[in-house]
């Protein structure tokens, strides 16, 4: 190769070339951020419609198909999802990935905008937003005190806390969690308002009226000014109790006459408690291309420095900090990385007994994995879970051509061949070989950055990582390498006992192999006999394999859920969740834990959920796993009579823990013929004991009171429908008529009836509402009352009337097995009318296999036409791609034997395992093809060539397996992920290596046969 010799003959331009790279390279580390997976801005786009006091039905109508029609004509929409609920429409609409999602969402709200005309005047004006991949927060604070009130609590953290935290670099906002915000509470007595003849609408206006505050202007003189201030707005509870309603008699009818007004919370329909202690939780969230660890490192240090600022009494705590386990994990990583370095490196000494010569491939492995960080640089990239998965498994493979440019100049060494004259023969003979193995592997990845799923673009990272060291490593042994061996090596006349040993050793191994590898020649059809055998059994193997998305990590984090039946009290909820946690409490392994009650951001929320975080001791200081606590928790839960409980086990690669791994779509016509098909579907699969937890979004159950208006009744007495609707809203739901100031805040004044009048359906009857002559006239008169159920929420999928059947999975049951029963039991069971259709992980783990599968077979296309172009012959290359069954089989049967399962993470070692062991034919194939060309016959040929060749071959899997062993058997944070991979490379190798020894000549002989000798001039 023209590049080896020009750097064996000029040393120093070679050492700048290396020192170089390992300069542009730790700057370019230095500048990366640190994140648990890859950026995936996915096109995600949220259409959130209020209007208060809506039906689910009203809700479905009036705003949600409306709002449907008018989005369904944009381009490049994936799914088009919406959830009808009571008082809420939420639209979620997530477009393909090659849509711009700035450019998507302006197209949303252009379409909403179009379609606000079509929506009730009443209703809130649609509120469009981009949901991104890191919206979540990574880190939560709880306040809590035995001396003040959750509403003084939220009063401090507003003021004195979240903007020091807001301030923080690379933290994109703040949320509160169980926030009281101050309110000007009105509560109205509804016996007090009929006894003064006056109604809601009476004391909304004298507020309106009397509560405002409007400028003044200016008195001027010829040389002094004055700004007027008019103080008309009201500042205290006082201050509203003195409001004239009205006067009667001569005497004036105050606010504090027909109700109250106080300071309180202007929601309580949520509850957060840390550790049993009634909180306030603040929630960090990031952003987009900011670095986790340093994010939550300064988030707590910023904590750390309030403590000693907080008032008497008050506390400061980290509630549930996800970034523990990114750190975690990636330190996992890292001290994996430094085991396969260290055996590698005693592989490679092991077989050159020689440190000058050991020192030559070492130099390679940091300097291929330090240049691979430009690449990750330039092409925006992160330090994050595959891109060190990528780097680790790196290390096995970047000194593979750094050996083989090695072992060869090291044998013409040993031979009496001076070292300067060694290293340009050596380099000669072999740098085909070595560009051969680099772009082959180098093609296996190239397929991975096509892939257009979420989990392809996940895994894009991880393939360009490789491609990048492996393409860094092939130039060091081409320049590097071949200099450092013209300087560094030296032959020896003598060597040392355990040298001899050694030698010894592998000389036999070498005979025995040329032996046997004659006698296999000799009975070739049989060996290909073998070889068909091996890939049947591959084939066999591989599908009877489980399969699943991905391997439950242990995150050190247990989630607990608790559904409450519909029409339960925030009261009823709070009840049982203080029974979860009282079990959270008998767990040694806890750390800490967090309950949410009615959780989510964005009111109104169902109060009939709950949510808990526990936060389990480091990995080291527990001897449970997180999934077996989830397992001891589970019948506890589940033996709670009145609500559905069950712990999560947070899934990987981002997807949502609130998301089941079973999302089953039937879509119908009619919500009722939906729901005669779900409980017929349900009662086939409930008794699957490998579902758990089973569930549908489809529930016709919600308590109800229906109010239906007598309209000639009204007519007669001269009521306004409007009038009635109005004073139901305001005594029932609560309405915001003005604002107040304290201490510079603007706060809501909400008039509501008092708690004590709205207890019994019965109670509506003493409202009473105002006619056009001034008379009262009681409700009960122009009212029906009726108690029904209706839906909790109308959910549609593709704009399709749809329910969504969830399950999640016992123990050793997979994913890919449950889908196949759904399926199987929905044939069985419902009828054609039907669509059935996957969502969430489900849909995710389809398509990204689906997807996977045609990246495996294109890789073998791939390395094919490389390797096509590289020998300029078409049979030859599959004599070489003989080897990749070979691999295949050993790689299952690795996974069948420790458990594992066909998941993206096996799959991408798969792929990887395509190139891993095509190196092997490449060496023996590429060598025997020179051989031939110096007149060898072809048996000849092969046998010297894979002979010659056995020991690089030996040396390269060594590496590569004990590279990927400590992956196999990692432990800690996040090791689930990675046994699979190492499992896969180490199985692969150990029996394709001992296999294709013998397979690639036989296969040679046959396939690629005899080539002319080439006469030189």
């Amino acid at each position: 190769m023209i590049i080896s010799t020009i750097s064996i003959r000029r040393p120093v331009l070679a050492t700048v070339m290396s020192l170089l790279l390992a300069l542009v390279g730790v700057i370019a580390f230095q500048r990366l951020s640190i994140r648990e997976y890859p950026k995936i801005d996915s096109p995600v786009v949220s259409v959130r419609t209020v209007y208060t006091g809506a039906s689910a039905e009203i809700i479905e109508s009036q705003i949600t198909r409306p709002l449907e029609e008018s989005l369904a004509g944009i381009e490049g929409i994936r799914t088009l999802k919406s959830v009808s609920r009571e008082q809420v429409s939420q639209i979620t609409i997530e477009f393909i990935l090659s849509r711009d999602p700035d450019a998507a969402a302006n197209d949303v709200r252009d379409r909403v905008s179009r379609a606000r005309g079509l929506l009730p005047e009443e209703a809130d004006d649609p509120v469009v937003a981009k949901i991104e991949a890191d919206a979540n927060a990574i880190l939560w604070f709880a306040f809590s005190s035995d001396r003040h009130s959750a509403l003084e609590i939220t009063d401090y953290a507003r003021r004195q806390v979240i903007d020091r935290l807001q301030t923080l670099p690379g933290v994109a906002r703040v949320i509160i969690g169980g926030e009281r915000r101050y309110a000007m509470r009105i509560w109205l007595d509804r016996e007090r308002l009929a006894a003064y003849s006056l109604t809601p609408q009476d004391v909304e206006n004298a507020l309106r009226q009397q509560n405002l505050e409007v400028p003044s202007g200016r008195i001027e003189s010829q040389q002094r000014e004055f700004t007027v201030l008019a103080v008309t707005d009201l500042r205290n509870s006082e201050e509203f109790n003195n409001v004239i309603i009205k006067q009667a008699n001569g005497y004036p009818v105050r606010l504090k006459d027909i109700g109250r007004a106080e300071i309180g919370a202007e929601d309580e329909r949520n509850l957060v408690r840390f550790m049993g202690k009634a909180a306030v939780g603040l929630g960090i969230v990031k952003q987009a291309t900011a670095n986790t660890l340093e994010v939550a490192t300064a988030a707590r240090q910023q904590a750390e420095n309030m403590k000693n600022l907080l008032p008497a009494g008050m506390t400061l705590h980290v509630a549930f900090d996800s970034s523990i386990f990114v750190e975690k994990s990636i330190e996992a990583v890292y001290h994996t990385m430094g085991e396969a370095l260290l055996l590698v490196t005693l592989v490679i000494f092991l077989f050159l007994r020689n440190l000058r010569a050991t020192l030559i491939p070492f130099i390679t492995i940091p300097l291929s994995l330090t240049g691979a960080f430009i690449f990750l640089w330039a092409f925006g990239f992160s330090i994050n879970i595959l891109t060190l998965l990528g780097l680790v498994l790196a290390i096995g493979l970047v000194v593979d051509d750094a050996i083989v440019m090695l072992e060869n100049i090291h044998r013409h060494v040993e031979e009496g061949i001076p070292p300067f004259k060694a290293a340009l023969m050596g380099s000669e003979e072999i740098g085909f070989a070595v560009l051969a193995m680099t772009t082959t592997l180098a093609a296996v990845f190239i397929p991975l950055t096509f892939s257009t799923g979420n989990i392809g673009r996940l895994f894009t990272e991880f393939a360009l990582t490789v491609v990048a060291a492996v393409l860094v490593s092939g130039f060091v042994a081409l320049t590097l390498t071949p200099m450092m061996c013209s300087k560094m090596l030296r032959h020896q006349t003598r060597h040392n006992w355990l040298y001899r040993l050694i030698e010894s050793i592998l000389n036999g191994i070498n005979w025995l192999y040329k032996t046997l590898l004659r006698w296999s020649l000799k009975v070739r059809w049989l060996i290909l006999l073998i070889f068909l055998g091996v890939t049947v059994a591959a084939g066999h193997y591989t599908l009877q394999l489980k399969e699943e998305l991905s391997p439950l990590e242990d995150r050190g984090i247990v989630i607990g859920m608790v559904l409450a039946p519909e029409g339960a009290t925030l009261a009823y909820t709070d009840n049982y969740a203080k029974q979860i946690e009282s079990f959270y409490r008998q767990i040694p392994e806890v750390r800490t834990y967090f309950m949410i009650v009615a959780p989510g951001l964005d009111r109104p929320n169902p109060v009939n959920t709950s949510l808990s975080f526990i936060s389990l001791k480091p990995w080291e200081d527990r001897q449970r796993s997180q999934q077996d606590i989830a397992k001891e928790l589970f019948p506890k839960f589940m033996g709670l009579a009145g609500v559905l409980a069950f712990p999560i086990n947070p899934p990987s690669l981002g997807q949502s823990f609130r998301s089941l791994p079973v999302q089953f779509v039937i879509q119908a016509d009619s919500y009722l013929h939906l729901d005669k098909l779900v409980n017929a579907l349900m009662a086939k699969v409930r008794d699957n004991p490998g579902l758990q937890k089973l569930d549908s979004d489809l529930k016709l159950n919600k308590p109800q009171l229906v109010v239906t208006v007598d309209r000639d009744k009204l007519a007669d007495v001269g009521v306004r429908v409007e009038d009635v609707g109005r004073t139901l809203e305001t005594l029932l739901g609560g309405r915001q008529v003005t604002r107040f100031k304290q201490e510079g805040e603007q706060y809501d004044v909400i008039v509501k009836l008092a708690d004590k009048d709205r207890t019994r359906p019965n109670d509506l009857n003493a409202i009473f509402v105002r006619n056009q002559d001034g008379k009262l006239i009681q409700l009960s008169n122009l009212v029906k009352l009726e108690e029904t159920v209706a839906p909790k929420e109308l959910n549609h999928f593709n704009r399709m009337r749809a329910a969504i059947i969830s399950a999640d999975l016992a123990p050793g049951y997979s994913l890919g097995e449950a889908l196949h029963f759904m399926e199987q039991s929905a044939r069985e069971t419902l009828d054609n009318s039907v669509q059935l259709t996957l969502d969430g992980q489900s849909r995710e783990f389809r398509e990204s296999g689906a997807e996977l599968w045609f990246t495996f077979g294109l890789a073998l296309v791939f390395i094919y036409l490389v390797l096509a172009a590289q020998f300029e012959s078409f049979t030859g290359p599959f004599a070489i791609m003989f080897t990749v069954p070979l691999a295949i089989l050993g790689a299952v049967l690795a996974l069948d034997y420790t458990g594992s399962t066909l998941n993206v993470y096996s799959k991408i070692g798969l792929v990887m395992l395509v190139g891993l062991i095509t190196k092997h034919g490449i060496l023996i194939v590429e060598f025997a093809n020179q051989l031939q060309e110096k007149g060898y016959t072809v048996r000849d040929a092969v046998v010297e060539a894979a002979g010659l060749r056995l020991r690089p071959i030996l040396m390269t899997t060594a590496a590569m397996v004990l590279g990927a062993t400590p992956l196999a058997l990692a432990t800690g944070a996040g090791a689930q992920s990675r046994q699979p991979i190492g499992w896969v490379i180490v199985g692969g190798l150990l029996l394709g290596t001992f296999l294709t020894l013998f397979v690639i000549p036989s296969a040679y002989t046959l396939i690629v046969g005899k080539r002319k000798p080439v006469v030189k001039d």
